[in-house]
């Protein structure tokens, strides 16, 4: 039988590369975003310099996999609707019976994310506490109490340096906001306590900082002029994407657990990759 790979946010960006990556690797995937077909308007979304929708779909992601000779599944989820999340996982054993990792890559984008702390709606912070914690709790602890059953599995929690640190500049000049690090800082607590809780059952949780990634969102959060100027610190969404697979694949991974891997300078350490820089 072969392994299940569930990848949420897999539309667009590192979660699509990391998507293609397992399904590389041998692994069958299920794949959730709220975007099914390419142009679909939702609110509290990215979009491009012209107003549109950003480019990629979950149909387009799973056309890439069949290509490779992959099973996939296709889940539509809506972090703002944590039944859509329970009715996903369900979905997921109904077809293939197991799941053996569960990538947690997909977050809430709407451009009130980092708002200044004086403009910061109470709205705002509902959201981000359904998005970034009540639905990602639900969804991992529905996913983990059937990895229990089939005697163990990966999860991986995608962070960032926003859940980590203070913002360098005001929200304005183009730091993050309280409610973007609020939510990430959150992400970033979950995999140490499964691993600490679970760790003897079978469960290897990690957190991943991708870095600063050029994918269709960050394009759309600080325009192509803003990703020439970040370019020397910049990584293309395949770097993470590798960087998750090894965790899920290889037997050194669990002692990365209980710290948050910087996913750049790490494949770099690990050989993962090579210098893309």
């Amino acid at each position: 039988m072969n392994k299940v790979a569930f990848i949420t946010g897999a539309s667009r960006g590192i979660g699509r590369e990391a998507a293609l990556a397992f399904a590389r690797a041998g692994f069958d995937l299920a794949i959730s975003a709220r975007t099914v077909d390419e142009g679909e308007q939702h609110e509290h979304a990215l979009r491009d310099a012209a107003g549109e929708p950003l480019a990629g779909s979950l149909n387009s992601t799973a056309a890439a996999i069949r290509a490779l000779g992959r099973r996939v599944l296709v889940v539509p989820m809506d972090l703002l609707d944590s039944a859509s999340a329970l009715t996903a996982c369900t979905q997921v054993i109904a077809e293939f019976g197991r799941i053996d990792v569960l990538v947690n890559n997909a977050i809430y984008q709407g451009r009130d994310l980092n708002s200044g702390f004086l403009a910061l709606q109470p709205q705002t912070l509902e959201r981000v506490f359904q998005g970034y914690i009540l639905t990602p709790f639900l969804l991992t602890r529905a996913v983990v109490e059937n990895m229990l059953e089939q005697g163990g599995g990966v999860v991986i929690n995608v962070t960032s340096g926003a859940g980590e640190s203070d913002p360098p500049v005001a929200a304005e000049k183009g730091g993050w906001g309280y409610a973007y690090g609020a939510g990430k800082a959150a992400v970033s607590r979950l995999a140490g306590v499964m691993a600490a809780e679970l760790g003897d059952r079978g469960i290897c949780a990690y957190t991943i900082n991708p870095g600063v990634v050029s994918t269709e969102a960050l394009k759309a959060t600080i325009g192509d002029k803003g990703v020439i100027a970040l370019r020397a610190g910049i990584a293309p969404p395949q770097v993470p994407a590798q960087v998750m697979l090894w965790l899920a694949t290889s037997p050194e991974a669990p002692r990365y657990q209980k710290r948050t891997i910087a996913a750049q300078p790490f494949a770099l350490e690990q050989q993962i990759v090579a210098d893309w820089r």
